[in-house]
């Protein structure tokens, strides 16, 4: 289904509009993407994101008002990789009426990607939950809108290079911190399984109650696995989510419990949006630095409690 998006948007058959004086329409999906078409195309285009704080993208139906900003856009950035999978018939139609339409993720280099067992032919979407992924997604970004705007081609590149020096401190910040923990520690539980390119990056195990999809339903068997892994490996901390409900990650804490051990809620997570308009999870970076800062706090780690640049929330 996703291929069938990128083969109308990106094999070049489909015409680009020529960018106008004024700046051009450049809609997102998620608030990761919107974030960082914002930051690399500064002033050049105006740019909406579709899905704000707290909408899981997995399961998110596009509205008749999210159909007409994808038809007045100019140019179109989603995830891919089946992210926003109720949203295809909008994206093809936006392909298929001359909007340039481009997946961050279907750009990448398929080796790079992560196919979990469980979901054989379809790799993980969750790749901004590791830095150095994201920055591939970032030159994609920088790249496409030097193609649909050759015009603003040196900004784009400044803006680029500013965004990309961030991204690589935010990791770094990431692997000081979280390589704190205790090794016998790094076991990350979540309420779903998007933190596989976070776990292969920074070296952590990853269980997550539902599969990469919150379609997915974790079952009773389900719930008694991951509360045997907590109570066998002495998990004091697990974690839940921004966008899904906290009732299985409470069935742990609660199972737990009956075998004798007390589990904790280490914080809430990021995973599938970013924190509010406006605030510093609100970006990309506060995301991350949110998430990194929490985990490691939480799990025995030692982390600044403002987090990378002391800004975040208290």
């Amino acid at each position: 289904m996703h291929r069938a998006i990128l083969a109308l948007a990106l094999i070049g058959l489909i015409p680009a509009p020529a960018p106008a004086e004024d700046p051009f329409k450049a809609v997102c999906t998620v608030g990761m993407i919107t974030d960082v078409v914002t930051e690399i195309a500064g002033d050049r285009a105006e740019v909406t994101g579709l899905m704000g704080p707290g909408v899981d993208p997995h399961l998110y139906k596009p509205t008749r008002s999210d159909i007409a900003t994808l038809m007045r856009a100019d140019v179109v950035f989603y995830n891919g990789l089946l992210l926003e999978g109720k949203m295809t018939d909008s994206l093809i139609r936006a392909a298929t009426s001359g909007k340039k339409v481009w997946a961050v993720t279907e750009l990448l280099d398929e080796q790079y990607l992560l196919e979990p067992e469980e979901f054989k032919g379809l790799f993980d979407p969750h790749v901004w939950m590791d830095p150095a992924s994201w920055r591939r997604a970032a030159i994609v970004i920088r790249d496409k809108l030097a193609e649909f705007d050759p015009e603003g081609r040196d900004a784009y590149a400044a803006n680029a290079e500013r965004y990309l020096a961030e991204l690589d401190r935010l990791d770094a910040y990431a692997r000081d911190v979280l390589a704190t923990v205790p090794e016998s520690q790094r076991v990350l539980v979540t309420a779903h399984d998007a933190f596989n390119y976070f776990g292969r990056r920074f070296g952590y195990e990853v269980v997550g109650i539902q599969g990469i999809s919150t379609e997915s339903e974790a079952g009773v068997k389900d719930i008694e696995r991951i509360v045997s892994l907590i109570v066998e490996r002495d998990v004091r901390a697990v974690f839940v989510e921004s966008t899904v409900s906290e009732r299985n990650i409470r069935a742990l804490i609660d199972g737990a419990r009956a075998q004798g051990h007390e589990v904790a809620i280490g914080g809430r997570l990021f995973s599938d949006a970013m924190g509010p308009p406006g605030a510093y999870e609100g970006t990309y970076i506060g995301m991350i630095d949110h998430n990194v800062t929490t985990i490691a706090r939480a799990l025995g780690g030692t982390a600044p409690e403002r987090g990378m640049q002391g800004r975040l929330s208290p």
